[in-house]
């Protein structure tokens, strides 16, 4: 069968569950993942965007992107979005408690899946997070612009599955950063290749299997990605043709990557001491900016704000951990590709 997908999720944490008395021991335990049954993926609202793709293993996730609190572990969102995470396979969210234990996805698979992708993904980037726990309001993996959440099962998954599902997720981050909703001739030459123009039956309202996003994501899967992402040889929607038999699909896909983006470059004004800089761009599309240093480390993360004049990065001359930065040379880079990069010669 082909890698079911959901494009609902939840927008916050309601109805939480006392943590139990095991989470110390779960959050030790943390080498694992949701699959009884198998597991499905899903998309996700998100602002984020990155140039690049960064992978974040459990163990990372859970130490730098979760917290405590009200006696619920969450999970933070580099979005700013959160979810509470489901820490014991016992609680009653999960319906096959499996081995009794989550699983999480290998990283090294993650990385072998991308390295199998045959598509150029120069204009595309995203944060990969492996999660330790699944979130409560949506169990499944979920992918969106900029954001890849894969989430654990119950038992170990079988290595094709998580090439499959990882692949799948990456369509979903490719459509949202080359082919947005608000493309609406890229999306007409989609759905007339790919025969799917009856907007009443394909449409994001429709049934699972016949939205837009998800029959893109399934193509993505079979016809970009490694021998594994295809293992089943089917798709989610039974009912369309298999990818590979489309004529031009594969050629329509790829087009979207040669097409240059619309971007504008970055101002960058000094604002005041301790090497603070205002970074600004004209138009409309916020997504956030990284600055590095000269070996290409990301050293901050800088959240956008957008009004009338276009988007603007505040940065106030400190690393991830609030240090203050010495006096270098750095770059600057909005995430979504548009901005191009920009020098910042960094006075404390």
């Amino acid at each position: 069968r082909g890698v079911a997908c959901s494009s609902r999720w939840g927008e916050g944490m309601t109805d939480a569950l006392p943590i139990r008395a095991r989470l110390a021991t779960a959050l030790a335990l943390i080498a694992t993942l949701l699959a009884g049954a198998p597991v499905r993926a899903n998309e996700i609202a998100s602002s984020t965007r990155a140039t690049g793709f960064v992978l974040h293993d459990a163990a990372e996730t859970l130490r730098d992107y979760c917290r405590s609190e009200s006696g619920v572990l969450v999970f933070d969102a580099p979005d700013g979005t959160s979810w509470e995470l489901v820490t014991s396979t016992s609680d009653p969210a999960i319906s096959n408690p499996g081995d009794g234990q989550f699983h999480p996805f290998d990283p090294a698979q993650v990385n072998a899946a991308l390295a199998g992708v045959r598509y150029p993904l120069g204009h595309v980037a995203a944060e990969i997070f492996i999660l330790p726990y699944p979130r409560r309001l949506g169990l499944e993996s979920a992918a969106g612009p900029g954001l890849i959440l894969l989430s654990p099962g119950v038992r170990d998954l079988p290595v094709e599955q998580q090439h499959a599902e990882f692949t799948h997720e990456l369509g979903h981050v490719v459509q949202y950063a080359l082919m947005p909703d608000a493309d609406t001739a890229g999306w007409g030459r989609y759905r007339s290749v790919r025969g799917i123009t009856d907007t009443d039956t394909y449409s994001a309202t429709a049934v699972h299997a016949d939205r837009p996003h998800e029959i893109f994501a399934e193509d993505f899967r079979v016809l970009f990605g490694d021998a594994m992402a295809s293992y089943s040889g089917t798709i989610e929607n039974g009912a369309l043709a298999y990818p590979t038999t489309v004529a031009g699909l594969g050629s329509t896909m790829l087009a979207l990557a040669q097409e240059p983006l619309a971007s504008s470059p970055l101002a960058v004004v000094p604002t005041g001491a301790h090497g603070a800089v205002m970074l600004s761009r004209n138009g409309a599309g916020a997504a956030p900016l990284d600055v590095f240093d000269v070996a290409g480390r990301r050293v901050a993360t800088v959240p956008p704000s957008v009004d009338a004049t276009g988007c603007h990065w505040s940065w106030d001359g400190r690393d991830a951990s609030g240090a203050r930065i010495a006096a270098t040379v750095l770059f600057a880079r909005v995430r979504d590709g548009r901005g191009g990069v920009a020098r910042i010669v960094h006075l404390p």
